[in-house]
């Protein structure tokens, strides 16, 4: 593991902080490789700059957007069996941490954790709101890890405080990916697992597809605004002239692969340069920047099976939009 530690002021609230962020150079490789490809895709972790941050987390806060007030009102009617069964002194690790609010939901809900390591590749927005939970919990050890966590990381070389292990990934995260990438992430997650530790994991349910396209296309046009960031920063970081006035967001719903696809779509034809290489799209033509796949019960519990992991529990809300997984090591597949 290549680490830069960043020396903090005496007075700072986190414990440590340890750099991981993929290099420029992974940005410009992904982004050339992806425009060359058919159809064009860009991985979806290059929305979540500082800009992209902020953005996502002004969409968890519109009208249509579900996802988030759903776990989290689950989170908040089961916190005292989550917090019976983490027990006293957790430690809880968060992959993909964003927003602070259902973590605090947590941490409020655990009986004296110990420690919160918040990973997120969002460096600016990591330490951020790692310092908040620092300053909002006294006590509790905070570390924050900026990385990209479908990257294996071995925990034993962070200096983390012996404990149980609750590793915390809402939002429906796992969606994001396509279903051999979600079994290795979650491989990645069960090699941080040991006996006695648990996952708690939020995944988005199959349902009506007017409801679902209205939360990746909402009328104040955040979520576009989102989509296009990426163009943005493309044209920021990788010497591009791309415009993202030349391109519209696009929300579809895929019944057969059961997932909602975020496309940025061609409003003529154009043609732009990134790092030097030239590019050509014809008006109509996309580029796929992420998938959120939907799940039935029966669906993710395959799913997490194929990555060794055992579903001890679920909870979902009264329409059940959303679930909450409880899952613990099982038999490697």
């Amino acid at each position: 593991m290549t680490e830069t530690a960043t020396a903090f002021a005496p007075d700072d609230p986190l414990d440590f902080f340890i750099d991981l962020h993929p290099p420029v150079a992974d940005f410009r490789s992904d982004v050339l490789s992806g425009l060359r490809d058919r159809p064009r895709t860009i991985p979806p972790k290059y929305f979540y700059d500082a800009d992209g941050s902020a953005l996502f987390d002004a969409i968890t806060t519109t009208p249509e957007y579900y996802v988030t007030r759903t776990e989290l009102s689950i989170l908040e009617r089961i916190a005292p069996e989550i917090a019976a069964r983490a027990g006293r002194g957790a430690v809880v690790i968060e992959p993909g941490s964003g927003s602070s609010v259902k973590i605090t939901t947590l941490l409020r809900a655990l009986d004296r954790p110990k420690a919160y390591i918040g990973s997120d590749i969002s460096k600016q927005h990591l330490v951020a709101a790692c310092r908040d939970l620092a300053a909002e919990h006294p006590g509790l050890f905070v570390g924050a890890v900026c990385a990209d966590f479908t990257v294996p990381l071995d925990l034993s070389e962070l200096d983390i405080p012996d404990g149980r292990r609750l590793v915390f990934f809402p939002g429906s995260t796992i969606g994001n990916f396509e279903p051999a990438q979600a079994v290795q992430v979650l491989k990645n997650i069960r090699s941080w697992l040991r006996p006695g530790d648990a996952l708690l994991l939020g995944a988005d349910r199959i349902k009506d597809r007017a409801v679902l396209q209205a939360a990746y296309d909402d009328a104040g046009g955040v979520t576009a605004a989102f989509n296009l960031n990426l163009l943005k920063r493309i044209a920021r970081e990788l010497d591009s002239d791309i415009e993202p006035a030349d391109f519209r967001h696009r929300a579809i719903w895929n019944a057969e692969k059961a997932r909602i696809e975020m496309h940025l779509e061609a409003r003529r034809d154009i043609a732009f340069s990134v790092a030097g290489e030239r590019f050509e799209m014809r008006k109509g033509e996309t580029i796929h920047t992420e998938n959120s796949h939907k799940f039935s019960v029966e669906s993710f519990m395959e799913l997490a099976g194929q990555a060794g992991l055992m579903v001890r529990d679920t909870w979902s809300d009264p329409a059940e939009h959303f679930t909450l997984y409880w899952l613990e090591r099982g038999r490697e597949a």
